[in-house]
């Protein structure tokens, strides 16, 4: 199977302006780019689609471009409700510095080398009537306005900076066209009408003979029709201080049964063989969740490398089976970020405990509970009504962990 009728059938291909005419140009290396603003200090795993085709594409022999909109983040593209909030330019450099080495990290599969690049590097040397100019006389209002974003803000408002935001993007394109003869771009169909306009842009300067090609692929929707990449406690990130690997590895392993085999389509690196085997898996034995595990493996180690995959792992078994004091303090720190937390004052017996931290809702049901063994307090089974709590015993001397029944935990922090 070549490498776009693999895209076609993993659901990576919505939108091409020319899809004959893209077959016959992949057949030979192309150098194609994505761009990636920089609204934050991290990527999410909602980029991810986009990161993993740029790397598909590198595997197959193609020549790579990942783009950081240092400048474009500062103008904003256009989302359909509202404005977004204007960032600073040394918040946003901050954010590039972070980015650059997210991409570096995940697009090394080393086929091709991968070229990374700032378009502040050349937006920043064009001034305002050189952008009127050169670029602005080439894009109709018309035009422009029957884009899908931009007809979308136009009963609610939509500031000229926003409104630019296309221009400046197939600027970019128009740039890597002629100094790295990138004559495709990819992007998620939200994108399609900034891919169009930067193919329009390089047919006008460059002329008819140019030809570039513009590809999105859908956007990733969970078919509880929840936002894919959101959880209880906020975003997935690929940051690890802001989401830990044990966590990251765990919205993985929890997606559903419906969305599973969707999301390894798009994200997993598996063949279509393979995929069609975790596919059978899941009709016949779905309580295994061979397929959810798979994906949650292979993700994990890619983002977070092997020693985050296996520390992932590590946690996971410990907090559902094993001895909560096998794991070091960042360990627990990351297997029980979203666990229910409490402060008290060091010393409370465990009966008062378990009411102070709401584990318990009386202290008839909180003796009841260390009566038939049900609580662990750091790992260790509590049977004394006056065992005391002490930040003396804890974790770090900073958190006491504890278990009631089976499954639940709850993490004790001390006032001081």
């Amino acid at each position: 199977m070549d490498l776009l009728t693999d895209l076609q059938w993993r659901g990576l291909v919505k939108d091409v302006t020319d899809l004959e005419g893209l077959k016959e140009r992949l057949k030979t290396p192309i150098t194609l780019y994505c761009g990636f603003d920089p609204t934050a200090d991290s990527l999410h795993i909602g980029h991810l689609q986009q990161i993993f085709l740029l790397r598909r594409y590198q595997m197959a022999g193609h020549n790579i471009i990942a783009l950081c909109g240092g400048a474009t983040a500062m103008v904003g593209d256009p989302r359909p409700t509202a404005e977004r909030s204007l960032q600073t330019l040394e918040q946003i450099a901050s954010n590039v510095t972070f980015i650059d080495v997210q991409l570096k990290k995940l697009l090394n599969a080393g086929k091709t080398e991968v070229i990374f690049t700032n378009n502040y590097e050349w937006h920043s040397k064009i001034n305002i009537l050189e952008f009127l100019r050169d670029y602005g006389k080439h894009f109709n209002v018309n035009y422009m306005i029957n884009k899908d974003i931009v007809s979308s803000r136009l009963q609610t408002g939509i500031s000229f900076t926003e409104f630019t935001y296309t221009i400046l993007q197939s600027v970019d394109w128009l740039h890597l066209y002629e100094n790295y003869n990138c004559e495709m771009q990819i992007g998620g169909s939200d994108q399609w009408g900034n891919l169009t306009s930067g193919t329009e842009l390089i047919r006008k300067v460059k002329g008819d003979q140019a030809k570039v090609f513009g590809v999105t692929s859908p956007l990733i929707n969970k078919s509880d029709g929840t936002k894919f990449g959101k959880t209880e406690s906020g975003t997935v990130w690929l940051d690890a201080n802001k989401t830990g690997p044990y966590e990251f590895y765990q919205f993985w392993l929890n997606v559903s049964d419906d969305d599973i085999i969707d999301f390894t389509k798009r994200l997993s690196f598996k063949s279509k063989e393979e995929i069609e085997a975790l596919e059978l898996s899941l009709k016949e034995q779905a309580h295994l969740r061979e397929a959810q595990k798979a994906l949650a493996t292979e993700v994990t180690e890619l983002v977070h490398g092997k020693e985050g995959l296996e520390s992932a792992i590590k946690i996971t078994n410990t907090l559902f089976g094993g001895d909560i004091k096998d794991l070091s303090f960042e360990e627990l720190k990351d297997g029980l970020a979203d666990a229910p937390k409490a402060s008290i004052v060091s010393g409370l017996n465990l009966v008062d405990a378990l009411v102070e931290a709401k584990i318990a809702s009386s202290k008839r049901e909180a003796r009841e509970l260390i009566q038939n063994g049900s609580v662990l307090v750091n790992g260790d089974k509590i049977t004394d009504f006056d065992f005391l709590i002490t930040a003396k015993a804890a974790f770090n001397q900073e958190m006491t962990i504890i278990r009631k029944g089976k499954k639940k935990y709850f993490v004790i922090l001390f006032e001081n």
